[in-house]
């Protein structure tokens, strides 16, 4: 158990000094977390509609931030190339989110085509049983993506780096929250990247922490 939490502070660490420098990325991932942690509970209770809050709000809001806000140039901070940074990522990189993006903008344009979508759904005689069948099409997206890419990672690498990745996105909105809950009053003060010196600072405590972990 403490080798798989280890693992799990280390993808931790690593998403958020990697991908994580623009306030404006990180503000978003706070509404992105919210947001989620509301489709958490809607999930016991519509879980259509569940999926539609995930994808349309939380997911829009996070992958925004992420395509559009966080910077692509050398990072001075960590000393590594955009490039380098995309292969070595565990999870979902820019272009596999390109791949799934495009499936999710994909499955209402398919379900338009194919009311009961070859016999998994019952066909929609409603707009409202149109938009809640999306959901449904959009909360297996959401199971087959992640349990896609676990396997992928068993595959490439071992079963605990699949299985470590899958419980941090579960739980990120939970550690997004604590992480990024002032960033926008950074941004109020026009800080729109985080301060190299912020940054160090951080990087220089998690070393220290593993370090003192490992002794």
């Amino acid at each position: 158990m403490s080798q798989f939490l280890q693992a799990l502070k280390v993808q931790r660490w690593d998403d958020h000094r990697y991908y994580h420098h623009s306030r404006i990325n990180q503000s978003l991932h706070l509404l992105s977390a919210i947001s989620f942690l509301v489709a958490y509970a809607f999930l016991f209770i519509q879980p259509p509609v569940a999926a539609l809050i995930a994808w349309l709000i939380s997911m829009v809001s996070r992958q925004s931030g992420h395509f559009f806000f966080e910077p692509k140039g050398y990072d001075e901070v960590n000393h590594a190339t955009h490039a380098y940074k995309e292969e070595i990522k565990v999870g979902y990189n820019l272009q596999r989110k390109v791949v799934l993006m495009a499936v999710w903008a994909g499955l209402p344009v398919a379900l338009w085509l194919q009311p009961g979508f070859f016999g998994w759904l019952e066909p929609h005689t409603q707009p409202s049983g149109f938009v809640l069948n999306v959901g449904w099409l959009w909360l297996w997206l959401g199971v087959g993506g992640l349990v896609f890419r676990v396997l992928q990672l068993f595959w490439q690498q071992n079963l605990q780096t699949g299985v470590v990745w899958a419980t941090k996105i579960v739980t990120d909105p939970f550690h997004d929250i604590l992480l990024y809950w002032k960033a926008p009053l950074y941004l109020l003060r026009g800080e729109l990247i985080a301060a190299p010196e912020h940054l160090n600072e951080e990087r220089l405590a998690h070393e220290a922490e593993l370090a003192r972990q490992q002794t």
